[in-house]
């Protein structure tokens, strides 16, 4: 029999799997998931699949219904508004504050170079995912763990609600070049300027996925 701590440590890896799964727009809004097929494709037991659960439904990510299962939770308009909040003040603090030969700066132009070429490929959900990996690695700047495990939870739930929309290429096409402009700024020795660049960027960025976002509920008549 495992140990405490073993079971832990266990549990928080098939979190950590599951949250990146979420991440990777790999689960809709409202889908429900099969404990059967997860716990074979696992290989874990429904016990240890059950306490994962328990902690991406207490982060929100996920939602249990008595008699129904745990499906993906889908956001609110109003979590929506706050995690773009909490983003401004983390990514453009970090970025206003990063040392442009940080290592992280790698990561941010291999994020850049992987969303062009999911954009010439047309693999608008890759893009998404590199978008993803890029504001990961602006926070990383900040070199606090605790904000990178924060900032990974904000990201799943946004792109839980990326799930919502049904033109991937509308929603991230804007942003690739953007991107590039951002560690353009930051990588000429001007961290204020691409901070100020990136809050624009997550202002537009949160009109443009709210708007989409209103209609896409009212067209499935859920209330946010």
């Amino acid at each position: 029999m495992p140990s405490t701590t073993e079971a832990q440590n266990l549990t928080d890896r098939i979190a950590e799997h599951l949250r990146n799964q979420l991440v990777l727009g790999e689960w809709a809004p409202g889908q429900r998931l099969s404990e059967a097929a997860l716990c074979e494709s696992l290989e874990v037991s429904r016990s240890t699949l059950r306490e994962a659960f328990r902690v991406l439904t207490k982060e929100g990510l996920l939602s249990h219904e008595p008699n129904k299962g745990v499906s993906v939770t889908v956001p609110s308009i109003a979590s929506i508004i706050d995690i773009y909040r909490v983003r401004r003040m983390i990514e453009c603090q970090a970025l206003a504050q990063g040392y442009p030969m940080h290592p992280a700066r790698e990561r941010m132009r291999g994020a850049v170079k992987q969303a062009g070429t999911c954009r010439e490929e047309g693999d608008w959900p890759g893009v998404g995912t590199a978008n993803m990996s890029f504001h990961k690695a602006v926070v990383e700047l900040a070199d606090s763990e605790r904000l990178n495990v924060m900032f990974s939870h904000l990201l799943a739930e946004l792109r839980v609600a990326f799930g919502l929309m049904q033109d991937p290429q509308f929603l991230h096409a804007p942003y690739v070049d953007m991107n590039q402009q951002i560690l353009a700024l930051f990588e000429a020795g001007k961290p204020g300027e691409a901070s100020v660049a990136l809050n624009d960027y997550l202002v537009h960025s949160e009109r443009l996925i709210l708007a989409a976002y209103a209609r896409r509920l009212a067209e499935k008549g859920i209330k946010g």
